[in-house]
């Protein structure tokens, strides 16, 4: 099975790369490195890709500095309701892409969303934007559904991190005068440090991911291309531009880039691990 769904796809995606084809007929002619030629001078590529770059920086670090922070809280504070909350945290998670992305459309609707309607409410018209409409913003409306919807899912894993960690520990450091910022950052996050740096890879290629998903369903890449990221701009390319090999070139790219980001972030984040 890991043959046939995942290494042999795999296989065929870098031996496409090569070749010219529209993908619907069987004059397949190779091209050699020519797809990667037209792909480095190919503006709209790198738009795409500045993107990405920019929903992965944001989206990661704002989903996993809050789910951090709602999982010290519920595991570490007295709140009333806690099951509760961590209910209503998860529900996002296993909800659809077209339900996130419906939500969201009715949330940024200019006239009739809750976002607007709310800064109306405040007095801040001023405040108040075309949050799909308008191209210096709409990628970071995107960046705000994909962390409404992954904060749950993280703080639950951490959360499950958390409660393995020995009460005795909290105690001694309480008697010694340390405070909850003190136990925090030298019990509770070095001991779930391993968790985070695992979680960290996943979350970046699901985001990666996930990102096409939302912008296919929300914007389908616009206005203008300002919401084109990775993947949307390789489905395009491959089955709607009927340039399949050149779409197959972009999916080369992306998983290289993958890949080597996945490393990088695994060394950069690399810490002895703490037993307990």
């Amino acid at each position: 099975m890991l043959a046939t769904f995942i290494l042999l796809p795999t296989v065929e995606v870098f031996r496409m790369s090569l070749y010219k084809w529209g993908g619907f007929s069987n004059n397949q002619e190779f091209v050699g490195l020519a797809n990667f030629k037209i792909l480095w001078n190919d503006m709209n590529f790198f738009r795409a890709f500045q993107n990405s770059i920019l929903l992965i920086v944001v989206v990661t670090l704002i989903t996993m500095v809050f789910a951090i922070l709602y999982a010290t809280l519920l595991s570490r504070e007295k709140v009333k309701g806690d099951n509760l909350f961590r209910i209503i945290f998860y529900i996002p998670n296993i909800l659809s892409v077209v339900v996130i992305s419906g939500i969201f459309s009715a949330i940024y609707d200019p006239n009739t969303g809750l976002l607007n309607n709310f800064f109306s409410a405040l007095k801040l018209e001023n405040l108040q934007q075309l949050w799909l409409g308008d191209q210096k913003i709409v990628i970071y409306s995107i960046a705000g559904a994909l962390v409404w919807q992954a904060i749950g899912y993280y703080m639950v894993m951490y959360m499950s991190s958390m409660a393995s960690i020995p009460e005795s520990y909290y105690e001694a450091s309480a008697l010694e005068g340390a405070g909850r910022f003190v136990q925090f950052f030298n019990i509770t996050l070095p001991l779930i440090w391993n968790n985070i740096r695992t979680t960290l890879t996943f979350f970046i290629i699901s985001t990666i991911n996930l990102s096409f998903l939302l912008v296919q369903a929300m914007t389908g890449g616009g206005p203008d291309g300002s919401t084109e990221v990775f993947l949307s701009y390789m489905y395009k390319q491959a089955y709607t531009n009927s340039s399949y090999g050149y779409g197959m070139a972009i999916g080369v790219v992306i998983f290289l880039f993958s890949f080597a980001l996945a490393a990088i972030i695994s060394h950069i984040t690399k810490r002895e691990v703490l037993e307990y």
